[in-house]
């Protein structure tokens, strides 16, 4: 009986690589903080990993290996966010504290995925006989 891989782990990839992109996206917002008229970008991680389940149900694969990689995220899902502050005359809508909260939320599921991801992986490794 082979084990599939998709079955075992679900969606965790998709959503790690989600995490990854949101991980980028509020950091280029933290960097860019005092850079004027700059627009903070967040990811609508929901949305996003809806549109990774539906992509999972149909998969596209590369017929040739010059083709492009087929990204988790859309442009749709990527979406500027409105500012909860003032307008400081600059057009910045940064606001370094929202950004930075945002991060570590994201980067602690980010971990709390990645240790659901190593048990599974020991449990599949107890299953297959190895100990460890």
């Amino acid at each position: 009986m082979a084990i599939s891989f998709k079955n075992a782990f679900g969606l965790h990839e998709q959503g790690m690589l989600l995490r990854e992109q949101r991980t980028v996206l509020l950091a280029d917002n933290i960097a860019n903080a005092d850079t004027p008229g700059y627009k903070a970008k967040d990811l609508d991680f929901k949305a996003a990993l809806a549109n990774a389940q539906e992509r999972q149900s149909t998969p596209i694969n590369r017929t040739h290996e010059k083709h492009f990689e087929i990204s988790t995220t859309s442009r749709s899902e990527v979406k500027f966010r409105i500012a909860d502050q003032t307008d400081t005359g600059d057009g910045n809508s940064v606001d370094i504290h929202r950004e930075r909260n945002a991060f570590t939320e994201n980067s602690m599921e980010y971990q709390s995925s990645m240790q659901f991801l190593n048990s599974k992986i020991g449990g599949l490794r107890k299953a297959l006989g190895g100990q460890s």
